[in-house]
């Protein structure tokens, strides 16, 4: 069963977060340059002004946050910001998207076109201070996660309705080429946002279907989780166990009353901690 865990309707839910040391999820309204959370059963948010789709936790009060131009660290507590890098800062087609923390401490994050040009994407890595272009030619960048284990990323162009899997070396870098690791294409689905548990099966956020899917490490369907929006955009998991999945949805171009909002669901299954960003 899905319950509401936010009613605030989102143009664009994406990018949540669950911090493991603040026991608090974070996620983003890409469109309307928020920051969202709740703290206390309070609801919270700060604006800022460039879009802003992605985060990692770097300590109990600073968030890695990816915008259109930059990666830079926020302070929960002072909200104030400071610019760790340019990214795409001179190319005004693109802004960030789906990103995650990697095991070895960095971080991916993808960029795409506004308004979805075609191949106007990237993905990229930034790693001990470095920022390293890993693919390009991308539309929309979706589905980074990665296996327990450390030896396996994820990723997807929604816009080619296939999820690929990468092997990682021992720095977390990409070693050889992606190979197909789920075609939706003959179901006509479009995965978005994607985290792995903690026994390796992925769940993907697929937009318009609202659901997310759970595929086996072999990359085999297993089972659903419906909610009431259509736009589902992507899947975290939280809670005390790492047993609730929460899922963030977007509202654009749709007038229902659920559209939007961020819900949970729990599960028996455990997710994994989300890891901690190495500057």
């Amino acid at each position: 069963m899905t319950t509401i865990f936010d009613e605030r309707q989102c143009k664009l839910g994406e990018g949540p977060l669950w911090h493991p040391e603040r026991q608090q999820l974070f996620w983003f309204d890409v469109l309307n340059k928020k920051l969202m959370s709740r703290e206390n059963g309070t609801a919270k948010s700060w604006e800022f002004d460039e879009y802003v789709s992605a985060a990692g936790w770097v300590s109990k009060t600073e968030l890695l946050i990816a915008s259109a131009s930059k990666l830079f660290l926020f302070n929960l507590d002072t909200k104030t910001s400071m610019k760790l890098c340019d990214m795409e800062a001179d190319n005004r087609v693109t802004r960030s998207n789906d990103g995650r923390a990697d095991p070895k401490g960095g971080f991916w994050i993808g960029t795409m076109g506004i308004e979805a040009e075609a191949g106007a994407g990237s993905i990229y890595r930034f790693y001990k201070g470095e920022l390293r272009k890993l693919f390009s030619g991308i539309t929309i960048t979706n589905a980074i996660c990665f296996a327990p284990d450390g030896n396996k990323a994820y990723f997807s162009d929604t816009d080619t309705q296939n999820i690929q899997q990468l092997m990682l070396d021992d720095q977390g870098w990409p070693t050889g080429t992606p190979k197909l690791f789920v075609d939706l294409t003959g179901d006509n689905l479009n995965p978005d946002g994607a985290v792995v548990d903690s026994e390796g099966y992925l769940w993907n956020a697929q937009w318009g279907a609202n659901r997310v899917a759970r595929y086996s490490p072999e990359g085999q369907f297993v089972e659903e989780i419906s909610f009431p929006a259509k736009q589902i955009s992507c899947p975290a998991f939280g809670g005390a166990e790492l047993q609730t999945l929460f899922a963030t949805s977007a509202a654009v171009d749709l007038s229902g009353v659920d559209e939007g909002k961020t819900f949970f669901a729990q599960t028996g299954t455990r997710g994994q901690l989300e890891h901690r960003i190495i500057l």
